[in-house]
């Protein structure tokens, strides 16, 4: 059975409770998907980065690693920032399957949490 890991990455802070809100993140996830591996990383500003994330997969024996951005669009951070740390830790191990997902952005899902925001400024 190949293990499949999920990289979680945000942009990364100076701010360590914006960092710790990933942590948070990365733990529901795990919980909503047990059998998967789930691990963090920043682009910048904070660590792990994501080389330091996507060794952890491999170290933990994934097979198959998406990259998922939890950022709000596809700008320049994921389509060539990230897309670029897929290609070398691709070229690195080519026997591992690594896949980068959409951010969340055009979600339909996007609009529920924005008025679940309004809302809470009510």
């Amino acid at each position: 059975m190949m293990s499949t890991a999920i990289l979680l990455i945000a942009h990364g802070s100076r701010r360590s409770q914006a960092n710790a809100d990933l942590r948070v993140v990365a733990h529901a996830l795990k919980a909503r998907l047990p059998e998967q591996i789930v691990e963090i990383a920043y682009l910048e500003l904070a660590d792990p980065g994501i080389p330091a994330g996507l060794q952890a997969c491999l170290d933990q024996g994934s097979q198959s690693i998406k990259i998922l951005p939890y950022f709000l669009s596809a700008g320049a951070h994921v389509t060539e920032d990230l897309e670029r740390f897929r290609r070398e830790f691709e070229m690195k191990n080519p026997a591992i399957k690594c896949q980068l997902c959409p951010p969340l952005g055009l979600h339909p899902l996007i609009l529920d949490v924005l008025i679940d925001r309004l809302n809470e400024a009510i």
